[in-house]
């Protein structure tokens, strides 16, 4: 056994186990566990089996005196063959055992999907893996678990992820099976369909999406999140415009109906003849204007001042993304009207304007061209349209 390190963050203590622990070391490997726990008060205890390679029955009851002491203990990075020992004894149906994640790189794979809280590789044929941007992403990769188990319970056709891995370069991925799977973006860039053909599909789900009703408390609610955006630009807006931005906001009624919170050409699939829906960590639940706004941005908003950015992030020349967007919003509505097309499009501009202000304003701020390019024809568009919109509802 070598020596026993730790790591103490606030109440919580990290011992890390290494070697192998039997009836020749136990009693002073449980000393020395004691020493640190009694020198570093914690209400939960993590024991770190990342470079333990065995454990025998002496080693177990040091872990069952462990959790009698700390109730809240966990055993985590467990090799298979420790893993089987846990199991076998009954250790894991008494306390949280958590199996060693496997390790994948993602170097030059394919990048399919991108979105605010990853990336999204295919490292085989067969198999896709999300990789967050968060380096402590496990509690975002069981949070988006559970939205996407929430959605697929509801009728939503959507991949779910069986797997939790460590990428090389460090990090940690959510993996999918998606067979000869290929993304909307992917069917343009290769003419296999039409935008016409895109948009149809593209609608078709956005709308069962949007037609599936959640449970209260089941999934965040945009509204919520809207109102941020809007009450950040209080001191960047004229005062009497922050008032009507907000109230704006404020007065689209509540909805319990689900949104994906992110939809676009990259985060929709086809594999066999079925859309499938990915990325699905911003499942929500609003009025569709909300949606509407967060494609708007996807397709216009943040290419608007340079046109490169379709293609390096959708992968298709912005005058695609317009035509997307355009074909997409009249099969939704459901009309050619064009009064009532650009009425809401004026409001799902709105609200896809204040959100890239916020953003542009805490990422990139004043002080950077490109930043400041961005806010003020973000600032002039809520200006232009705060005269003229009245509602952000239709």
């Amino acid at each position: 056994m070598s020596e026993i390190t730790f790591t103490s963050t606030g109440s919580k203590l990290i011992v890390n186990l290494e070697g192998y622990i039997d009836s020749a070391n136990a009693a002073e490997v449980e000393n020395k566990i004691n020493e640190i726990k009694d020198n570093n008060p914690c209400g939960s205890l993590e024991l770190n089996c990342e470079n333990l390679k065995y454990m025998s029955s002496a080693g177990l009851r040091i872990v069952l005196r462990l959790k009698k002491s700390i109730p809240d203990t966990v055993v985590t990075n467990v090799s298979s063959e420790v893993y089987e020992i846990f199991d076998m004894t009954g250790f894991t149906e008494m306390m949280e055992i958590r199996k060693a994640f496997r390790t994948v790189s993602v170097e030059g794979c394919e990048i399919i999907g991108e979105g605010a809280n990853g990336k999204v590789y295919r490292i085989d044929p067969d198999t896709i893996v999300k990789v967050y941007l968060n380096p402590d992403s496990l509690p975002e990769i069981e949070r988006e678990r559970e939205l996407a188990r929430t959605a697929f319970v509801l009728g939503i056709p959507t991949a779910i992820p069986y797997d939790v891995v460590r990428i090389e370069n460090g990090g940690y991925g959510s993996v999918f099976e998606l067979l000869n799977a290929k993304s909307f973006a992917k069917l343009l860039q290769t003419g296999e369909k039409s935008v016409d053909e895109i948009a149809k599909m593209s609608v078709d789900l956005l709308k069962l999406i949007h037609s599936t009703v959640v449970k209260p408390d089941s999934v965040p609610d945009m509204k919520t999140v809207a109102i941020k955006w809007a009450n950040f630009l209080k001191d960047y807006l004229p005062e009497d415009k922050f008032n009507k931005l907000s109230k704006l906001v404020q007065d689209v009624p509540d909805d319990m109906h689900m949104m994906h919170g992110d939809y676009h050409i990259k985060n929709v699939m086809l594999q066999n003849g079925e859309v499938l829906l990915i990325d699905m960590d911003t499942i929500c639940h609003g009025h569709p204007v909300f949606e509407l706004a967060s494609m708007y941005n996807a397709y216009l908003g943040y290419t608007e001042l340079d046109h490169s950015i379709a293609m390096s992030f959708l992968g298709i020349p912005y005058e695609t993304a317009v035509e997307l967007w355009q074909k997409s919003l009249s099969l939704y509505l459901g009309t050619d009207d064009e009064k009532l097309l650009s009425s809401v499009e004026d409001k799902a501009k709105l609200l896809g304007y204040t959100r890239i202000m916020r953003r542009s304003i805490k990422r990139k701020g004043f002080d950077s061209p490109v930043g400041k390019a961005e806010i003020e024809n973000a600032k002039n568009h809520i200006l232009e349209l705060l005269s003229t919109v009245d509602s952000l509802i239709w």
